[in-house]
């Protein structure tokens, strides 16, 4: 029992240590295109290059919770193939370790994996991705998001439909219009503002205020400097627009898809981005599993490079599939949970199929 321990710990070690070299290699890869990518903008208004190296900084958490379990189909491919190389893997098995207690092994390194990814994604991820969005948009001096419309941001909120010019990260709303509709789906009022201020708890300071009540055929306006609007929109929630579904924490998430679910709007996105942050920590022990078959298979010359090969190719479908069942999900209103899952469903499928035939070879 000792000696298997022992072996576990080298294992583990092996296999943690090629998985960090190759998650440090990617984050390395990416961290350079993404400043590539940036220096367009720097010089754009107030956009300068130390903003650009902050970005890019700023963004590392979110690499690494998505680049986390290609890494470990990589690293745990290396891993294997060189321990296979040197004949480690047949030593193994001829002292008694059965497949079955070698892919336990390899879970118990995914399980840490997992782990991690979950508390990079819920905790560092949605954070560092506002302040990123956040960061470049002030030195940008853009607004929070327009949603595609030239008529600016457009948000439902009960019998009310609110349309927002510019939305800025400093919780101002500029080129306000209130639609609100009574219960027979008539239009009650139309109020426009110049700009509006949150004034916490729960309501926002209206400046430059013109209401167009209706009643039938009857029509009034009123002006004011200032008036107040309760509203359940707030600057919390405006800032959801500033980050993509995939990179919100669960607790946003939920808050936000409750918020359009109430005000009867598609939340299939949101949906499929929840399952996506429950299942796709679990991605890493599909990967590793996914490896052990190569660990199996006898090294020739140049059968490690091939093996890499292979694993990178494999980590850009899985990277692929990911985004292509989502979108898929959303355009073809599928099942979220079955979105969400089917990318990590076919790499599971396939870990099953190579380990069977490993073991009847």
């Amino acid at each position: 029992m000792f000696r298997l321990r022992l072996y576990q710990r080298y294992l583990m070690r092996e296999t943690f240590a090629a998985i960090f070299l190759v998650l440090a290699a990617f984050i390395a890869l990416f961290s350079f295109f993404d400043l590539i990518n940036e220096l367009r903008s720097v010089g754009k208004g107030g956009y300068q290059f130390g903003h650009a190296l902050i970005f890019v900084a700023l963004s590392l958490p979110g690499l690494i919770y998505e680049l986390i379990p290609i890494a470990a189909l990589i690293g745990t491919l290396y891993a294997l193939s060189t321990l296979a190389r040197h004949s480690e893997i047949t030593v193994l098995r001829a002292s008694g370790l059965a497949t079955r207690d070698l892919l336990l092994t390899l879970f118990r390194v995914a399980g840490l994996l997992a782990l991690l990814t979950m508390v990079v994604g819920e905790v560092l991820v949605p954070v560092s991705e506002r302040l990123a969005q956040e960061l470049k948009t002030r030195a940008l001096s853009k607004v929070i998001a327009q949603q595609g419309f030239e008529t600016g941001l457009w948000v439902k909120d009960g019998r009310s439909f609110i349309n927002i010019r510019r939305a800025t990260p400093d919780a101002r709303l500029q080129g306000l219009r209130i639609y609100k509709f009574d219960a027979a789906n008539a239009l009650q009022s139309v109020t426009d503002a110049e700009e509006a201020s949150f004034q916490p708890p729960d309501h926002w300071l209206l400046h430059e205020v013109v209401r167009t009540s209706i009643d039938g055929d009857t029509s009034w306006v009123e002006r004011a400097d200032t008036a107040e609007w309760a509203s359940a929109v707030t600057p919390d929630l405006l800032a959801v627009l500033m980050v993509s579904p995939e990179r919100m924490s669960l607790i946003s998430l939920a808050s936000y898809t409750q918020h359009l679910s109430d005000n009867r709007q598609k939340t299939e996105r949101y949906e499929i981005a929840i399952w996506k942050k429950l299942v796709y920590p679990l991605a890493a022990l599909v990967m590793v599993a996914l490896a052990l078959p190569f660990g199996y298979s006898h090294n020739r010359m140049g059968g490690v490079s091939l093996k890499i090969f292979a694993g990178v190719m494999f980590g850009i479908l899985f990277y692929m599939l990911n985004g292509l069942f989502s979108n898929l999900g959303v355009i073809n209103s599928w099942p979220p949970f079955a979105s969400a899952t089917a990318p990590s469903g076919i790499f599971l499928m396939a870990a099953i199929g190579m380990l069977w035939w490993v073991e009847r070879r």
